[in-house]
């Protein structure tokens, strides 16, 4: 596989700020918005401690207002900004950077995972963004593929994983092979190698098995990955894990080190207090932010702590932060699902 002389930085490399989407009455947020409002300013609290913080709303404000006694350690920047849901990981402005270290501001296409509600608005946020001047890179339009930034994890020195559910899904870029993907991530991420993941998604998750949901790179050559929670009957979902498990065995990096890997219990299963749906939450949706990590927890003493123990091992160095999710797991996304990193250079604050 060739590759362009661009890559696409780690999560754990030095960031100049985060990205966020403020939830409003026009989202399926409407029904609880005061709740997971809550979410989010504890959120917004927590990201404001370690860099920059960027809010995008339709009418910032709101969130001005909710944040106004945030204790914010970096600046807070609001841009007014029209929106369908709150799920910027997957929306937002995907950074590479090229040989001289110079931005690229990656604009892919997002149809709301595969079409399954409105997405005009969003899709529109990285172009918004960029012709507004807030972020700062060559634009490039890549619009003309759908790719979701939930959909792929990189270790900054050209290995990209990835999960065949989702980027295979015809109603994403139809009639395009796995060798076709892994050229597009080639020449626009850098990828020198694709770890394609063959699992599927948790129960209740509707972005057909994003990876950040499943198993996520780590420093030193680590992959943390979802194992089923303790001491619960879940056949259904030991199933997959275990299918995950596999196609983690034996994988090795563009260089073509091994890795060690390292098993995240789940959390006991959740389900909506409304309908009764089985909710995805995981603990892999956690955000590596400079000197920290934000882990989402849900309410559930032993396994948020034994969460935060295993994630704290696998980021020396780091802080674990936790920020209660159980109200934003409700539209079945988390804590990473709802932000987006940028490095410093893309960010001129």
């Amino acid at each position: 596989m060739k590759s362009e002389p661009v890559r696409l930085p780690a999560e754990w490399e030095p960031q100049g700020g985060v990205l966020i989407s403020w939830p409003h009455e026009a989202t399926d947020w409407a029904y609880m918005l005061d709740s997971v409002e809550a979410c989010y300013v504890e959120l917004a609290a927590a990201i404001a401690r370690h860099a920059p913080l960027v809010v995008v709303a339709p009418d910032t404000e709101r969130p001005r207002r909710l944040l106004r006694d945030v204790d914010a350690r970096y600046p807070i920047v609001y841009f007014d900004c029209p929106t369908n849901d709150t799920w910027i990981r997957d929306y937002g402005v995907i950074v590479t950077l090229d040989a001289d270290g110079r931005p690229v501001l990656n604009d892919f296409g997002f149809n709301a995972w595969g079409g399954k509600f409105p997405a005009e608005l969003d899709d529109d946020v990285t172009r918004r963004m960029a012709e507004a001047g807030l972020l700062r890179g060559r634009y490039e339009d890549r619009r003309a593929f759908i790719l979701e930034g939930g959909s792929i994890e990189s270790d900054g020195r050209g290995t990209l994983m990835v999960t065949s559910d989702c980027l295979l899904t015809p109603t994403r870029n139809h009639g395009m092979s796995r060798d076709d993907i892994d050229a597009v991530l080639a020449g626009s991420l850098g990828a020198r190698k694709v770890l394609w993941l063959d699992a599927g998604g948790i129960i209740g998750d509707d972005t057909d098995g994003h990876v950040d949901t499943l198993a996520r790179l780590a420093p030193g050559g680590v992959i943390l990955y979802a194992t089923p929670a303790f001491g619960v009957d879940d056949p259904g979902q030991a199933a997959l894990l275990e299918r995950l498990r596999a196609s983690l065995e034996g994988v090795t990096d563009a260089d073509g080190e091994p890795y060690s890997l390292v098993g995240v219990p789940l959390p006991e299963p959740m389900y909506d207090p409304d309908d009764g749906s089985r909710l995805p939450a995981t603990y892999l949706n956690y955000l590596v932010i400079n000197d920290a990590v934000l882990l989402p927890t849900y309410g559930q003493a032993k396994p948020d702590m034994l969460a935060s123990q295993i994630v704290r091992v696998a980021y020396p160095g780091h802080t674990v932060e936790t920020v209660d999710c159980s109200a934003l797991v409700r539209q079945h996304g988390s804590l990473h699902c709802a932000t987006m990193q940028v490095p410093a250079s893309a960010l001129p604050l």
